[in-house]
């Protein structure tokens, strides 16, 4: 939420912060007292959180935003294609993702499902012409699928090749239980392992990424950690985003239990060897 925050200010926008700690959902009795302010006119919220891997409860807030009667903006870019969600069901007007992430493509393009009236609204509208979402919109109405600009030809591609594997595995449905599999896989096998992980039982945890406290071992290094798994063949997140001692574990992408045995193989013999831990998973 804070880079949206950050952009809308760049872009002179007024802007309402409902700041929260990195293991918090938002307050939903808060949403609703500030979504009675008549100077709102629009509502962003992000639905995964990769700095911790929280689920923000957007059911609940959409139900709220769209009783105030606002535009409800959904940033799923880490969450779409990999957890069941119905746009209509959640009353989004704009959902916003990437041909990356859990679609398993390639970083490149970002793309917008929205409804037709609010899209059609934002005409005029834009403080940027390289985003102005609905000229992109209508002109690829108009001239069979065109690009403003250069096509992102290759990433295109890539994504086209992507969703038919998304369809060959079962859609998100399955592909979802894979990754939830994969988390749960890795958080047991963490804990078994001495690792704390950031959010509690209470959190309503993703699928997606997972968030581990650093050992309270005084020989505990991250960069040899990383490094260490890095020459075993695994690569993690190479540093934290939060102002916790902490580092992240991906879940997603083309990866299976096996491949999280052997992360976990990896790390056993890393706290073994390093942290004189002799431990099992």
């Amino acid at each position: 939420g804070a880079r949206m925050v950050q952009m809308a200010r760049c872009l002179n926008i007024e802007v309402i912060e409902l700041n929260y700690l990195e293991t918090q959902t938002p307050d939903l009795q808060e949403v609703e007292r500030v979504l009675k302010d008549k100077t709102i006119s629009h509502v962003a919220c992000v639905h995964c959180e990769t700095t911790t891997g929280i689920l923000n409860p957007i059911q609940e807030i959409g139900r709220l935003v769209k009783a105030a009667g606002k535009i409800w903006i959904v940033d799923a870019m880490s969450s779409f294609g990999g957890v069941p969600m119905d746009m209509a069901e959640l009353e989004i007007d704009f959902l916003i993702s990437s041909a990356n992430k859990c679609i398993q493509g390639v970083p490149g393009f970002g793309f917008i499902l929205a409804k037709r009236d609010c899209l059609e609204a934002c005409k005029g509208l834009a403080r940027s012409d390289s985003l102005d979402l609905y000229d992109q919109w209508n002109t690829m109405e108009q001239h069979n699928g065109k690009w403003r600009f250069t096509s992102p030809t290759h990433v295109v591609r890539a994504f086209y090749q992507a969703l038919l594997e998304l369809e060959t595995e079962g859609g998100v449905a399955a592909r979802y239980q894979r990754y939830l599999q994969n988390q749960q896989t890795l958080s047991k096998g963490m804990q078994q392992l001495g690792f704390e992980l950031v959010l509690g039982e209470e959190c309503p945890q993703s699928p997606i990424i997972t968030t581990f406290l650093y050992p309270t071992a005084e020989k505990f290094s991250f960069q040899s950690f990383y490094e260490t798994l890095k020459k075993s063949g695994y690569v993690i997140y190479p540093g934290k985003v939060t102002d916790l001692n902490c580092f992240r574990i991906g879940n997603i992408g083309e990866v299976y239990i096996h491949d999280i045995e052997g992360l976990l193989a990896a790390i056993a013999s890393y706290c073994e060897n390093h942290l004189n831990q002799a431990v099992t998973v």
